[in-house]
């Protein structure tokens, strides 16, 4: 075990660092740092936006993973069967603490951030940003993912791939 893998897993609470993981941790955040490359001016308090953006939405991209995996869905987003957080604390067996944990962080660059642009709308935009993401999320769990449950089992009722033209006999 590396020290980069060390460092991760003390950073998240004993979890391992898997292939899968290393690379969908650091995808993202080359995402929200894509503008950067592409004229918007970095500065500092820009950083701590992106930051603020990224520490926001992996908890609810994570979530989202759970909530529409047909496999597992809201019922089973417990500690005994998601392995991967199964060393997290949780708060009240609703949600992992690192989830808390990525939002507080989210809301302290937010508010370094304002404090250092002397613009308060900053914070108040960030908060706003959070409350949109429950409403969408909890939309998602409502209305997308039960419809989507659904597509996906209707789609594995038929294997159809003989008829796309590009398998041959014996492949």
């Amino acid at each position: 075990e590396g020290m980069i893998a060390k460092a991760y897993g003390f950073f998240m609470g004993g979890k391992p660092l898997t292939g899968y993981h290393l690379f969908m941790f650091f995808l993202p955040l080359l995402v929200f740092h894509a503008h950067f490359v592409m004229g918007v001016h970095w500065s500092l308090v820009r950083e701590l936006l992106v930051l603020a953006l990224y520490f926001a939405w992996m908890p609810v991209w994570d979530y989202l993973w759970f909530a529409l995996n047909p496999y597992y869905g809201v019922k089973k987003f417990k500690k005994e069967h998601v392995w991967w957080h199964a060393r997290s604390h949780w708060l009240f067996k609703f949600t992992p603490l690192d989830y808390v944990f990525g939002w507080i962080i989210s809301v302290l660059l937010a508010a370094i951030a304002s404090r250092l642009a002397e613009n308060k709308d900053i914070l108040w935009q960030h908060l706003d940003l959070l409350v949109w993401f429950f409403i969408f999320t909890t939309l998602t769990i409502l209305f997308i993912a039960p419809l989507y449950r659904k597509w996906h089992w209707h789609m594995r009722q038929h294997d159809d791939r003989n008829k796309s033209g590009i398998f041959h006999e014996g492949d």
